[in-house]
């Protein structure tokens, strides 16, 4: 799986060849398309692994969290790509660029909602305890999702302006703003 993640983040979908990862992840061609049949299956294996990977990490990282706003600060900096080249985002650009069956389909509805529900749970959290102010939490997670994915765009192609800015912190001031509680 990380063999094929760097070759697709290297190459693209359009370039990727099944040669490519089975050279990297030092097996035959033979043996990949045994287990995945064809590259659109193996895009959509690799990103769902990817995924579970990402929210693994995410989930320990916020169980150590002290409050709801550390946990936003995690989802955002999770969510978000590291850098330009950054390999987990470049996968899912690639991945969604393609015409997907049902099944595929489904499979990417479950991973995008998958953010969308660990999002809720944080702001649910923060507004029980009253730390954050009661929002419509389906409204504001598509907004919230919206922006990070428009600011993921901005950092995989490389913009200027985040050269001296810290997108992170941009993302997560704009959430904070409309989540703070009256009064504070």
């Amino acid at each position: 799986m990380r063999a094929a993640i760097s070759v697709i983040a290297e190459k693209g979908t359009a370039g990727l060849r099944m040669s490519d990862i089975a050279a990297r992840a030092g097996m035959s061609t033979g043996h990949i398309l045994y287990h995945f049949g064809k590259k659109d299956r193996l895009l959509l294996e690799v990103l769902a692994w990817s995924q579970a990977d990402l929210w693994t990490r995410f989930q320990q990282a916020a169980d150590q969290a002290a409050s709801p706003a550390e946990k936003l600060d995690l989802f955002v900096r999770f969510y978000l790509p590291r850098h330009p080249g950054d390999e987990r985002y470049a996968l899912w650009t690639q991945v969604l660029t393609q015409h997907h069956d049902e099944a595929g389909r489904q499979v990417l509805t479950e991973l995008l909602d998958g953010w969308d529900e660990r999002l809720e749970a944080i702001l649910r959290e923060g507004r029980d305890l009253g730390q954050f102010t009661d929002v419509d939490l389906p409204e504001f997670t598509v907004r919230a999702v919206a922006m990070l994915s428009g600011l993921s765009e901005d950092v995989m192609f490389g913009r200027p302006r985040w050269q001296h800015a810290s997108v992170h912190t941009f993302a997560l001031s704009a959430l904070e703003r409309e989540l703070r509680p009256t009064g504070q």
